[in-house]
């Protein structure tokens, strides 16, 4: 059996960037998992161990939704020592200013508020995630950072030494019915573009769809804008790599985020591949009604 795999837990406080970091750590190649009950992480490391896919870094998500499993976390990290898996702690954590923006930003629930009043729930959580704090091996503070710099910061701590300094694009199709993606670099607006949704026999159909990838691309216009973004991408990809930056996402947004987006990210695809940054691909809103 070869090198064990190595885990990296997850944790912090609501709204501190947990979701964010799980995103991060899957760009970086972790297998990531959020919410797995503490109680099987041990079954589920040995799993990983026996797996013929080579699973070697594992970031798993653990916060105060785990109840009453959350308890256990701490016997759950001493077994997974014990068993000679090497395992390190990241707790993420913001001021109460900060969380309670970030909470009436997105209109979400605090999970320990259930009267809906945010910072008596923030201050809730924070004493039951006391004791994980203590054993942590490295805390954030993410009050004052964006998430490119908070990105940037996980790839230092946690990236492969032999990708720090390489630029990891990803290339994100969306709606702008449904938001702009919060930690895009480069926002292109697609909607001028013919739009398959008028035609009867495409509007069901999405970018990914050869009908419809003819149906843009035929138009001039669709073409001389691709074009476009392929000459400003060759110019900008090196430049960004020279000047040291980790990550870059271009987000592409049409109105639903199902057709005119997701043709150009699937046509800007290939040509950063021939290029040498082989691009991460998400077409967030394809399967929104």
């Amino acid at each position: 059996m070869g090198e064990k795999p190595s885990f990296v837990i997850i944790t912090g406080l609501s709204g501190a960037g947990k979701s964010y970091a799980i995103k991060c750590f899957e760009d970086m190649g972790y297998f990531c998992v959020d919410n797995l009950p503490t109680t099987l992480i041990p079954t589920f490391a040995a799993l990983c161990a026996q797996s013929t896919r080579e699973i070697r870094r594992i970031a798993l998500g653990v916060d105060v939704r785990e109840r009453e499993y959350l308890a256990h976390l701490v016997e759950t990290l001493q077994e997974l020592k014990q068993r000679g898996y090497p395992t390190e702690v990241l707790f993420l954590e913001a001021g109460d200013e900060s969380l309670v923006r970030r909470y009436h930003e997105t209109r979400r629930r605090h999970p320990l508020a259930a009267d809906g009043n945010v910072l008596d729930g923030i201050r809730a959580e924070r004493k039951a995630m006391a004791n994980v704090r203590e054993i942590a091996d490295r805390i954030v503070d993410t009050s004052g950072l964006t998430v490119h710099q908070l990105k940037e910061l996980l790839v230092d701590f946690y990236g492969e030494t032999k990708s720090r300094g390489a630029l990891t694009v990803s290339l994100v199709s969306f709606g702008y019915k449904h938001g702009i993606p919060y930690d895009s670099d480069l926002v292109f607006d697609v909607r001028f573009l013919p739009n398959p949704h008028f035609v009867d026999a495409l509007r069901l159909l999405d970018g990914q769809d050869p009908a419809v990838r003819d149906f843009v691309l035929k138009h001039g216009e669709s073409r001389e804008l691709l074009d476009r973004l392929k000459d400003l991408l060759a110019f900008l990809l090196p430049f960004y790599q020279r000047e040291g930056k980790a990550y870059l996402t271009v987000a592409v947004g049409c109105t639903g985020g199902r057709h005119r987006s997701v043709v150009l990210v699937e046509e800007l695809r290939p040509f950063l591949e021939a290029r040498g940054f082989p691009p991460a691909v998400t077409h967030r809103d394809l399967d929104r009604e």
